[in-house]
């Protein structure tokens, strides 16, 4: 069993879109390299964005609303969720926060000790195109973490069990030079109320909590949460909702050339806007977060 203290590391985010290919030209024009499509075996699917540090980005579309109506009502807690986030908020969003695991079972037994368990373990098995033109069988374990106060956003850590060696520097190399995620940000008029959930999720204790809100660790990036205030000092969004839960909002990103960045932007008809030392780029279409790009040398 993984050590319950031991920081886990950011695996990937679950972007909902409305659809595939509006997500894949959106994110083109921001300057990412996206990898092809790939269906999971209960109807939903995807075009991921891979970086270096290992992290990605999950842009999930539906394939075949059938069997994702039929999967859900065989208690399949990602569908479920996917379908209950496009019902309640939006066909774009941010709807997840992923952790990488080493044992997805006693992840899933955590949780269910913990009273935070979001449903049964999801396990399943999908074809993988390899570079080379080939095929191979990628297999994976999901535990499932969530508060019912919150019923917008929710965890999981995932265990990859078969995991077929590819080589993806070529899907890591992006136009616009991110390397990767430094910070993950949420919202919640008062972050400390899920101060348990994020630590539990992160398998950190140690928490940073200012008058803006909080930051806790994973290995290698950060899960803040920010409060009206946060939001309008950190990315310029004001609120004015009385709406309680954690609430997925922004993707901070690691460049080393700031300057090069706002030049592809304005190249490609992307408006940005800076805020502090980073360039924020405002939700659309295909991308339902704000994204953030910050110069870490």
């Amino acid at each position: 069993m993984p050590s319950p203290r031991l920081r886990r590391p950011l695996d990937h985010l679950v972007l909902p879109v409305e659809d595939l290919d509006i997500a894949r030209a959106r994110h083109s024009a921001l300057g990412f390299t996206v990898a092809a499509d790939a269906r999971h075996p209960f109807g939903t699917e995807n075009a991921c964005v891979f970086f270096a540090d290992g992290t990605y980005l999950e842009p999930l579309g539906v394939a075949q609303r059938e069997e994702c109506e039929a999967a859900a009502r065989k208690g399949n807690v990602f569908v479920a969720r996917d379908q209950a986030y496009r019902f309640r908020r939006s066909e774009n969003g941010f709807s997840a926060l992923v952790v990488g695991s080493d044992d997805g079972d006693a992840d899933h037994e955590r949780f269910v000790e913990l009273g935070m368990s979001g449903g049964e373990m999801l396990e399943f098995s999908r074809p993988m195109k390899m570079p080379d033109g080939s095929e191979d069988t990628a297999s994976f374990k999901l535990a499932f973490a969530a508060d019912l106060r919150t019923p917008d956003f929710f965890g999981f850590a995932v265990e990859r069990i078969n995991a077929p060696a590819a080589d993806r520097s070529a899907l890591t190399r992006h136009q616009n030079g991110v390397t990767g995620i430094s910070e993950v940000i949420l919202s919640e008029p008062n972050p400390t109320d899920f101060q348990y959930f994020i630590q539990e999720l992160a398998c950190n204790r140690e928490v940073d909590a200012n008058s803006f809100g909080m930051s806790i660790e994973l290995e290698g990036a950060t899960i803040t949460v920010y409060n009206k205030a946060g939001l309008e000092t950190h990315l310029g969004v004001s609120d004015p909702s009385r709406e309680r839960g954690l609430t997925g909002r922004a993707v901070v990103y690691k460049v080393a050339d700031l300057a090069a960045v706002a030049a592809l932007l304005l190249k490609n008809d992307v408006t940005c806007r800076q805020v502090g030392g980073r360039l924020v780029v405002d939700p659309a279409p295909g991308q339902g977060a704000y994204y953030c790009f910050e110069e870490i040398r």
